[in-house]
C-alpha cells in the first residue's frame, strides 16, 4: 500500500477548446432552465441555480454529461473548504479564459448542472460537489481533476459515518484512471481514498482535526502520528508530498518556494490556497500567477465579511462541524464579544450531537450570546464548557444586547445564509 513516487510537476493537463454545439434536446433544456432561473430571481424565490438545474435534468436527464463534454472539469470535494477552494481555483483559472462555476454553493447535481447551463461556452468548469454526490457527478463528467480536501464527521443523519464516505470516494477514484487526483496527504482518510489513483498529486496541506482518523481506513488498526507525518502497521503511510505548506510558505519537490500572503485569515485558508495552486499547475497556470490572483480575495460568499449593523462593526464567520469550528475559533480577534447562532435545518443536519465535540472552552473570558433555532442546545453545551453566556434567539437582537464595539458572529450553514441575506438588505 505504499504510495507512488512524486509525479513530475511539469506534466500539465491540456485545457480543451470551448464545448461543442449542443443537441436540440439539451438546448431546449438549457433555455427552459434559464427561463426558470430568471423567474425565480424575479419573484424573489432565490438565485435560480437549483430550480434551473432541476428543470434541465427533468427535460434532459443526460444534460450533465452533454454539457460537461469538451470542457476541462475540476471537481472539488471534502467536508470543509469546498466553496473557498472552488472560488480560489475559479479566480486562478480565469487567467485561461471563462470558467463555469457554482459559486453560490449549490453543490448537488442540480446546482452543478445549473452552473454548466449558465456558461455553456466556458472551456473550464470548477464545480464544488457535496461528498455524497461525487460518485454520480464524476461518472457523468469524467473530470480532468478531482480535488480531495479533507474528510470528517458532518451531518451524521444525512451523510452517515465518514468511513462510508471514504469508501465511496475510493471507488470513484478507482473508476477514474485518467483523472488527476489532488489530495491532502496529511489526512489519512483522504490518502486512503486517493491512494489507488495512477495520477495522484500529493499536497502536504496540514490537518488540525484528527479525531475521525485515529484508525486506519484500510485495516482498522491505530494510525500512529509522528513528527514527519503518520503511518499504520499495515503499510499505509503518509505519501511524500509534491507541494508542502509550511507556515505561510509553499515548497515543492522541484525546489520552488513562494509566500502566500493571503487576505483571507487562518491556517485552513492557506491549506485551501496551496491545494488550489497545485491543481491550477496541472492545468497550466504558473504558481506565481496563481498566487497573485489569490491575493485579491477578501471574503468567500460573505464569510469573513465585515458589516455595520445597528451602529457596530460585525464580522461574520461560518463554522458547520467540529473540524470547522477548530479552525474558526482561533480566528476570533481581541476580546470582542461573540454571538453564536446555530440552526438545525435540513442543510445543517438535524443531529446536534456535534456540539459536544467543539472546544467551546476556548471562549472562557469572553462575553458570549447563544442564538438561533437551537440556542438552548448550544446554551447547555456552553454551560458544561463553563462559558458564561446569555440566550437571545434572534441573532440581530443578540447584537443589540451587547455593549458598543466590534462583535464576532459565528453561524452554521442555514443561520449564516439567513444572516448574509439580512445584512445584504441593511
Amino acid at each position: 500500500m505504499s504510495p507512488s513516487s512524486p509525479a513530475d510537476l511539469g506534466e500539465r493537463a491540456a485545457v480543451p477548446p470551448a464545448p461543442h454545439r449542443l443537441p436540440a434536446r439539451t438546448r431546449l433544456a438549457v433555455a427552459a432552465a434559464r427561463l426558470g432561473a430568471a423567474v425565480s430571481r424575479k419573484l424573489g424565490l432565490g438565485d435560480g441555480g437549483v430550480i434551473g438545474g432541476r428543470i434541465a435534468l427533468k427535460l434532459d436527464p443526460g444534460a450533465l454529461r452533454t454539457l460537461g463534454r469538451g470542457r476541462a472539469v475540476v471537481l472539488v470535494t471534502g467536508t470543509n473548504g469546498k466553496t473557498t477552494t472552488a472560488l480560489m481555483l475559479t479566480r486562478i483559472l480565469e487567467a485561461l479564459g471563462p470558467v463555469a462555476t457554482n459559486g453560490d454553493g449549490a453543490n448537488m447535481p442540480d446546482g452543478v448542472l445549473a452552473a454548466l447551463v449558465a456558461r455553456p461556452d466556458a472551456p473550464v468548469a470548477v464545480l464544488e460537489v457535496d461528498e455524497t454526490y461525487v460518485p454520480a457527478v464524476a461518472a457523468q463528467l469524467r473530470p480532468a481533476c478531482l480535488v480531495l480536501l479533507n474528510l470528517s464527521r458532518d451531518q451524521l443523519d444525512r451523510v452517515g459515518e465518514v468511513r462510508a464516505t471514504e469508501r465511496a470516494l475510493r471507488a470513484v477514484v478507482a473508476g477514474l484512471p485518467d483523472t488527476t487526483v489532488i489530495a491532502n496527504c496529511d489526512d489519512p482518510l483522504v490518502t486512503s481514498a486517493a491512494l489507488d489513483s495512477p495520477k495522484a498529486v500529493w499536497v502536504g496541506a496540514g490537518q488540525s482535526w484528527h479525531a475521525d482518523a485515529v484508525a486506519c481506513a484500510r485495516c482498522g488498526q491505530a494510525v500512529r502520528r509522528e513528527d514527519t507525518g503518520w503511518r499504520c502497521v499495515c503499510g499505509l503511510v503518509r505519501p511524500v508530498p509534491q507541494w508542502t505548506l509550511i507556515g505561510d510558505k509553499v515548497e515543492t519537490v522541484l525546489g520552488e518556494c513562494f509566500r502566500l500572503d493571503l487576505r483571507l485569515p487562518g491556517r485552513a485558508n492557506a491549506a485551501n490556497a496551496t491545494i488550489a495552486v497545485a491543481t491550477a499547475a496541472r492545468l497550466g497556470v504558473p504558481s506565481e500567477v496563481a498566487v497573485a490572483r489569490l491575493r485579491s480575495i477578501g471574503d468567500v460568499a460573505g464569510r469573513y465579511r465585515r458589516a455595520w449593523v445597528h451602529g457596530r462593526e460585525v464580522r461574520v464567520l461560518l463554522a458547520k462541524n467540529p473540524a470547522g469550528w477548530r479552525e474558526t475559533l482561533p480566528l476570533l480577534e481581541g476580546r470582542s464579544p461573540v454571538v453564536i447562532t446555530v440552526n438545525s435545518g435540513e442543510a445543517d443536519g438535524r443531529d446536534m450531537s456535534w456540539l459536544w465535540d467543539v472546544p467551546f472552552e476556548q471562549l472562557r473570558g469572553r462575553q458570549v450570546v447563544a442564538a438561533g433555532e437551537r440556542a438552548m442546545d448550544l446554551a447547555v453545551r456552553l454551560t458544561y464548557a463553563e462559558v458564561p453566556h446569555t440566550v437571545v434567539r434572534r441573532p440581530l437582537d443578540a447584537l443589540d444586547a451587547l455593549p458598543a464595539g466590534p462583535v464576532e458572529l459565528i453561524a452554521n450553514y442555514t443561520a449564516f445564509r439567513a444572516l448574509w441575506h439580512q445584512l445584504g438588505d441593511d
